[in-house]
């Protein structure tokens, strides 16, 4: 198929893009480099645009004759979210919807969206089933959800085959080591607690009174070459026109802050210092994915599931990065 992928020189995006050409699609990358790299697209047919350029993105569309979109183009800071959640809204809602818009006019039949756990907010229950209430505690939870329900009701209307995939927290770096995570801001642990390690520095714990057997926040750690592979498996999967389906993507385990940081000390050999601080605005307790539903219908396991694994890969990645 010839695809879109939204985002594309992002972390995730960069990751999923390589996976779908490697599986024989045509891929054409659409990123503003607000967040992403201008090299995380090289080699790969590259817009410059933001996803809702009426102009750019119907060009692309049109002369790049695509068949199906992956949208992972989003703002996705949790704390920046409560403080600008106009931002979220326009980036995360508002521009997808035009996006989703001349996917329809172009005849795009085939719609893959970056979700997130953060649509469910703090569970009754873990792990978490896609049939668990949606309760977001943060705009970036909310706009995702919104835009998810949009899709829903495009699909149904329009004839649209659409997957949501509700992934928690991407980690790791691909296999070949060449590709990983690298914000111009760091605000994902993992990056940093190795950041940590490499340069001397202390990981700053935000939160350590939360009803969790540390204290800390746990969350469900996810491999970013597992998440590729499970947006190639949502997008070859066969959907009838306007059916939408939801899943989670992860690992089905939790890890504490505390836990995490033990791993990299295990793994990178370094004793990392901490330090504690007051909780991040809207962070939930605990957020732990069930699988079931992606192993039952796409076929999909994460296979890099253990935290070491994922902190290896990752540490192999800061390793090779020039410091500065």
């Amino acid at each position: 198929m010839n695809l879109l992928v939204t985002g594309g020189a992002g972390y995730v995006g960069g990751a999923v893009a390589r996976r779908l050409r490697a599986a024989g699609h045509g891929v054409t990358l659409l990123d503003d480099l607000s967040t992403g790299h201008e090299h995380t697209a090289a080699g790969f047919d590259f817009v410059e645009s933001d996803a809702g350029d009426r102009a750019r993105v119907g060009a692309t569309l049109r002369e790049r004759r695509i068949e199906a979109i992956v949208h992972l183009a989003a703002s996705c800071l949790v704390g920046a979210s409560v403080g600008q959640p106009e931002e979220y809204y326009e980036n995360n809602v508002a521009r997808p919807l035009v996006l989703l818009d001349l996917a329809r006019r172009a005849g795009v039949k085939r719609f893959v969206f970056s979700s997130s756990a953060a649509v469910y907010g703090e569970p009754d229950t873990t792990p978490i089933e896609e049939d668990h209430p949606t309760r977001p505690t943060n705009p970036y939870g909310e706009t995702k959800l919104a835009f998810e329900r949009a899709l829903l009701w495009h699909a149904a209307a329009h004839g649209m085959a659409a997957v949501s995939l509700r992934y928690f927290n991407a980690a790791g770096a691909t296999d070949d080591g060449g590709h990983g995570e690298e914000h111009d801001e760091e605000t994902h642990l993992i990056p940093n607690v190795l950041e940590a390690a490499r340069a001397g520095g202390e990981v700053t714990i935000l939160g350590t009174d939360y009803p969790t057997p540390d204290g800390t926040a746990v969350r469900d750690y996810v491999h970013i070459e597992d998440l590729a592979e499970g947006h190639r498996l949502a997008l070859e999967h066969p959907l009838p026109p306007g059916a939408a389906e939801v899943f989670n993507l992860g690992s089905g385990r939790g890890a504490s802050v505390r836990e995490v940081i033990e791993t990299a000390r295990r793994v990178t050999g370094v004793p990392i210092a901490v330090r504690e601080a007051p909780r991040r605005p809207g962070d939930p307790a605990r957020l732990v994915a069930s699988h079931k539903r992606a192993a039952r219908v796409l076929g999909w396991q994460p296979v890099r599931g253990d935290l070491a694994v994922i902190v290896a890969s990752a540490w192999e990645f800061a390793r090779r990065r020039p410091r500065g």
